[in-house]
């Protein structure tokens, strides 16, 4: 018999009960073993919970208790889990874990306490979708060339909306909160934070490169308007926030931002609430995973897919799956030194020179502009939509300061990447 204790018996924790229950037969006949949850700790004993196990509020008794063999934990945040699932592997127990800030911020440091301790963390990413497992296993074989991800059902609904409906975000993100998609304060996603976090992880597997949040560009989608929808669908371009991983020679390019897209990607096509992973391995060429990103019973699934592995007896050592470190040295590329196509939405005064003198500017800067489109506004002003060829990031940026400076600028340029 498995004994599993679950730190944090709240949407998926209930979710993971509920598998296990109901799915006894398959599971026992998959792992071989007869998986029962012993105890489960939560912050508040007084909420109702539809589970039938023995609860307790101190987590440190699960980690603690001799007869638990797996330990999940599915309590959030950072600092508190990293102390408790920091004991439970010092106890020698297994632990699978769905706390994707957790691994953006210490899964080198708990990779190193692991060792030989079975640690799996399927659910930390795309919910549902096996990326780590076909990461990590499937597509071992491969340089990983690039992965470009829609990692966050709540960015992508709201995206889908305004693409489809030609709707403003506000009014979507309001939407997004009564429907259960978005949190009352929805900022971790929406200004790309989640999406990084998922990224980072995924990047570690791909890669073996140990980064920071702090470390990468993170962009968020709060500024986009119908404009820049209707510009996308000039020029046959959808907007998605996108995680992407990319190797330039022995450097990895890492960034989190609302993205231009062509429609005719497969990733394009990925809408509402769903997620979508491509990777691109140097012999197995583009690869696609498609699935729900989150909710308790897709999450908790991937939860029981993790403890089933487990007792079968499965260990993957390291967890992060490289042996020894590339001979490459991967590195993480500079910001600064990320090349691009880039979209500009600025809003200018409608009068005679003003085209002319911003050409002249991005000229200066080795900037070419590919494409442009003038949208008049009320009060003589009129909103600029323009494009650009490939070019580095800081010259983007630069370009962009120097933009503000001019006097027939009405407020801030807003920018977006195209893919």
């Amino acid at each position: 018999m498995i004994k599993v204790g679950i730190v944090g018996v709240g949407t998926v924790g209930e979710s993971v009960v509920k598998i296990l229950e109901k799915n006894r037969d398959i599971i026992n006949a998959r792992s071989g073993k007869e998986i029962v949850v012993a105890k489960g700790a939560v912050r508040n004993l007084n909420k109702k919970r539809d589970v039938n196990i023995p609860l307790t509020t101190d987590p440190y008794e699960i980690v603690n208790e001799p007869q638990i063999d797996i330990v999940v934990e599915l309590m959030g945040g950072v600092d508190e889990a990293y102390n408790v699932v920091k004991k439970a592997l010092l106890n020698k127990k297994a632990v699978v874990t769905a706390n994707k800030a957790l691994l953006a911020y210490h899964r080198y440091e708990l990779q190193n306490l692991a060792g030989d301790i079975p640690f799996e963390f399927e659910a930390s990413v795309a919910g549902g979708i096996p990326i780590i497992k076909a990461l990590r296993e499937g597509l071992s074989a491969n340089h990983i060339e690039a992965i470009k991800g829609i990692m966050n059902g709540t960015c992508n609904f709201i995206l889908t909306k305004m693409e489809k409906e030609s709707v403003d975000f506000d009014l979507v993100l309001k939407e997004a909160q009564d429907l259960g998609y978005a949190e009352a304060d929805p900022t971790f996603d929406i200004e790309g934070f989640d999406a990084a976090h998922k990224l980072l992880i995924l990047a570690s597997i791909a890669y073996g490169i140990d980064a920071k949040p702090e470390d990468i560009l993170i962009e968020g989608i709060t500024k986009i308007t119908s404009l820049d929808f209707s510009f996308a669908n000039e020029f046959g371009y959808s907007i998605k926030l996108l995680g992407i991983a990319k190797k330039i020679n022995n450097h990895v390019e890492l960034r989190v931002h609302p993205t231009l897209i062509s429609k005719e990607q497969m990733i394009a096509k990925v809408d509402g609430v769903m997620n979508g992973i491509s990777v691109i391995g140097d012999f197995v060429g583009e690869t696609m995973y498609y699935g729900p990103g989150a909710g308790g019973d897709a999450t908790a699934s991937a939860v029981v897919s993790n403890i089933i592995d487990i007792a079968r007896g499965g260990k993957c050592s390291p967890m992060l799956g490289f042996k020894k470190p590339l001979e490459s040295g991967m590195k993480l590329l500079n910001i600064d030194d990320i090349k691009s196509k880039y979209y500009l939405r600025v809003l200018v005064e409608d009068r005679p020179g003003v085209l002319a003198k911003i050409a002249e500017l991005f000229g200066n800067l080795n900037i070419s502009i590919e494409s442009m489109l003038q949208k008049p506004k009320e009060k003589s002003k009129a909103n600029l939509l323009l494009s650009t060829h490939e070019c580095y990031e800081k010259d983007i940026q630069k370009a962009l300061k120097e933009l503000e400076k001019l006097d027939f600028i009405d407020g801030k340029p807003f920018m977006m990447r195209i893919e």
